[in-house]
């Protein structure tokens, strides 16, 4: 028994390793957020497997259900839509369980939207905070990351296209002057990163409201003063 938690692409399918397309050639059954986009990977590859939804819908009979499967099958692959398994995304369960069952888990790195817009953002992360999706409302807002108002970490959370300036406006509040990054869309056509400065906020024609949004802001720097001897 074998389950493969597997790093799928977060926009560009060449970025799929070949590790990580010989265990999903090799796997018996697929658990995945969602079939329509796991489909389209399966199709990419030229394979068909069975696939089972796992996502913030699954009932616990359901997770139960799956880790029964899991016993029963020789290799399984973990996916979620894009990136990592686990990180803002229910497959952490299926793993966990996997564990209490004596199933072997493997990892198969690879493409991930938190370290790709870290990489890419220009700001140290030798330290940083994930913090999923903040809340729709100021105060859900104010309540994340007012806990890091004065602290180096970089932080890292993925927005909505129709909600991040107004997420932005709150952090101007919260957060005080901080410089951030926008990925958008990244490894995809229309990728774009683009920074500024707390409390400024983009106008559409700066950023389009459009895509998938992973925003970075970064840590309170110290700034060395100089003393004249």
């Amino acid at each position: 028994m074998k389950l493969s938690v597997v790093c799928s692409p977060i926009g560009n399918l060449q970025d799929l390793s070949d590790r990580a397309t010989a265990a999903l050639r090799d796997a018996d059954v697929w658990y995945v957020e969602d079939t329509r986009v796991s489909g389209k990977l399966a199709a990419h590859l030229g394979i068909k497997k069975p696939m089972r939804v796992l996502n913030d819908h699954t009932h616990s009979s359901g997770l139960s259900r799956y880790l029964d499967e899991l016993e029963g099958v020789g290799h399984a692959a973990l996916l979620t839509d894009g990136g990592a398994p686990g990180i803002s995304d229910p497959g952490a369960l299926l793993v966990d369980g996997a564990y209490d069952r004596g199933v072997h888990v493997e990892a198969i790195p690879g493409p991930s939207a938190v370290v790709t817009a870290l990489s890419v953002s220009g700001f140290f992360a030798q330290r940083f905070a994930f913090l999923g999706f903040p809340g729709r409302k100021a105060g859900d807002v104010r309540d994340l990351f007012g806990p890091f108002s004065e602290s180096p970490m970089t932080l890292v959370y993925f927005d909505s296209p129709h909600r991040f300036r107004a997420t932005l406006g709150w952090l101007g509040e919260v957060l005080g002057e901080r410089r951030y990054a926008i990925a958008r869309e990244l490894t995809k056509l229309h990728e774009q990163v683009y920074r500024d400065r707390l409390p400024a906020v983009p106008d559409e024609a700066q950023v389009i409201g459009k895509g998938e949004f992973t925003l970075v802001i970064e840590g309170v720097r110290k700034v060395r003063e100089l003393r004249a001897d």
